[in-house]
């Protein structure tokens, strides 16, 4: 290699280690490893930019429109409640869960599916007296099991199939290519959930009046012109409340805890409870009882209260304000809503609200306009909102949606039309339609993780260009003492460990053109190592940053990181185990002479 290698291997390092130890977004990390080969003169203008023209890209884009007109018509709704009913037991619930989530998530993308299950679960889960903790993270992998058995799946197959396109020139993989190590591996996956993670899985429902599998703390005052100044807590109906609890008082930089039921209360007092969402909701309609950072703005904190209502959201890795404290983000100001309560690994945050450093995961209570939910839910900062006092939606175009969904789905599959043409239809379908808004669409699509796979391809043809690809292959197959089965084993290793690590689109593109050198130098059938690229960037199971479907059940669910380490590393283990099996039994890895 001559320096252009070098410096293409030291990028690819500093990149990883700037995903893995910082908390700089994906995006803005490789658009600037593209600036800095194209400024170098690695890549030509043209190959540094290739990414942005690539079909596996634009496929990715469309299908995120086509996934917001399911979402926006209610049609993932309609499906859920018809198929849901009442189970007899956890593993019964289980399996009712994976029926919709595989089957929707092979052919949508599975963030909008899990964003969409997450509260219909929570309510049905208290119906049918199941802890939340039992059904969410079964939840997030059925979504990514179901994401592997398509192209269309997950993002990650496509953006394979564009790069496995763009170097070989080959034609590229069919719609249902993949299912054939898929569907094994997701029944695989989704009987062994079935038989153990009933035990495996932990039950956070709390014994206590105001305990709950997500219990917040809540911080309120006192209106100071409202009717409960001068009135002793027991008075005031703050004693007996169901499924909430007074924890202390704050007044004048003090806190008074225990709570004496006749402690008087005074204008501006700060009141901490512990307690549920739904009563927090009801807490909240009390007269004299206004947010905390509403009691010394006594004309802001009445007018347009009843506009107002309560949002759950979660926070997101990329969120702009980790780390920093809800008071020295601004946060009202900066989002336009108040954080009423704070929930982290399902129970409550304690100490002082304003103080409190917000992490990946947390569970924030806000109070927000109508409109904050809407705005935020494809928002980069949140992975989750749901707004609590939204009406249902409206389903008359929810029928409309699956047929446009079934239509593309059979013309791809088919050979009719190729999956980019079939995605582009479904997307202009959803629009014409009014299954989903212009508004909507627009929002639907992710900029950030389009951008990332994007400017990712540029580090994958430098890779190639200068001769790391080469290298790295020529060592792996010395490793591997020239056999392919080990090869192929390593190929996946590689790809399982960088995706726990960065995101699972960047993971595939450093490692495609690396698994294509080293087919492409031992004569190898590259087909089976582009499905264990495939597999491995998807099934990631281990930790809770993993995959972002992960995250966004980790605090809903009540969970703690080691619960994620328990379950999902014999996940891995499996869902590897049986991919390498199947691409080893099913296919002949020496191409054919």
């Amino acid at each position: 290699m001559d320096w252009s290698g070098w410096f293409a291997l030291f990028l690819v390092f500093a990149v990883l280690a700037t995903l893995i130890f910082t908390r700089i977004q994906a995006h803005l990390v490789m658009m600037a490893a593209l600036t800095l080969l194209s400024v170098s003169g690695i890549l030509s203008p043209e190959e540094a930019l290739s990414g942005f023209s690539n079909s596996g890209l634009i496929t990715v884009a469309a299908m995120f429109v086509v996934a917001a007109g399911i979402h926006a018509s209610g049609g993932i709704e309609m499906l859920v409640k018809s198929i849901l009913g009442r189970p007899k037991s956890v593993r019964s619930a289980m399996l009712r869960v994976f029926t919709p989530v595989v089957a929707l998530s092979g052919y949508l993308n599975n963030t909008p599916v899990v964003a969409t299950m997450i509260p219909a679960l929570n309510a049905w889960a208290k119906r049918i007296d199941v802890a939340p903790s039992k059904l969410m993270i079964p939840l997030s992998y059925g979504a990514i099991l179901g994401g592997t058995l398509t192209l269309i799946g997950t993002s990650t197959n496509l953006v394979v199939n564009g790069q496995y396109q763009a170097i070989t020139g080959n034609e590229g993989f069919s719609l249902f290519s993949i299912a054939a190590v898929g569907l094994p591996a997701a029944l695989v996956g989704i009987v062994f959930m079935l038989v153990f993670f009933p035990r495996w899985l932990p039950d956070r429902r709390e014994k206590k009046p105001f305990g709950n599998l997500r219990e917040f703390t809540l911080e309120v005052a006192v209106d100071s012109s409202g009717p409960l100044v001068g009135k002793t807590v027991e008075d005031a109906g703050l004693r007996g409340l169901r499924r909430v609890y007074l924890v202390e008082i704050e007044r004048d930089n003090r806190a008074i805890t225990p709570v004496r039921s006749e402690e008087k209360l005074r204008g501006g007092d700060r009141l901490v409870f512990a307690g549920e969402t739904e009563a927090i909701s009801d807490l909240l309609r009390m007269r004299g009882i206004v947010p905390s950072d509403h009691h010394d703005e006594p004309s802001a904190g009445k007018a347009g209260v009843e506009e107002r209502r309560l949002v759950e959201a979660v926070v997101s890795p990329h969120c702009e304000v980790l780390g920093r404290s809800i008071r020295d983000a601004d946060f009202r100001k900066r989002y336009g809503a108040a954080v009423l309560a704070v929930a982290r690994n399902g129970q409550r945050v304690s100490g002082n609200l304003g103080s409190t450093k917000l992490k990946a995961g947390d569970s924030l209570l806000l109070e927000a306009r109508p409109g904050f939910a809407l705005r935020q839910r494809y928002s980069k900062d949140f992975l989750l909102i749901n707004d609590l006092e939204a009406e249902s939606p409206r389903h008359e175009k929810g029928l409309t949606a699956w047929l446009i969904l079934i239509a593309i789905v059979l013309a791809a599959g088919s050979g009719l039309i190729s999956m980019l043409n079939a995605s582009l239809i479904g997307a202009g379908a959803m629009l014409v339609t009014r299954c989903c808004s212009v508004n909507q669409a627009q929002k639907s699509l992710d900029l950030p993780v389009l951008i990332t796979i994007a400017a990712s391809f540029a580090l994958g043809v430098a890779l190639q260009k200068t001769g790391v690809a080469a290298t790295v292959a020529e060592t792996v197959i010395a490793f591997s003492y020239g056999h392919p089965w080990l090869m192929l084993v390593l190929i996946y290793l590689c790809v399982s460990l960088l995706t726990e690590m960065v995101t699972n689109n960047a993971a595939a593109i450093i490692m495609v053109p690396i698994a294509l050198q080293i087919t492409g130098s031992a004569g190898l059938n590259p087909e089976p190592f582009m499905f264990a690229v495939m597999m491995a960037a998807s099934a990631s199971f281990a930790t809770p940053l993993g995959y972002q479907t992960n995250l966004m059940v980790y605090g809903p669910g009540g969970y703690r990181f080691s619960d994620y380490l328990k379950v999902g590393i014999p996940m891995n283990l499996l869902v590897g185990g049986v991919t390498i099996a199947i691409l080893l039994t099913g296919w002949d890895l020496q191409l054919n002479r």
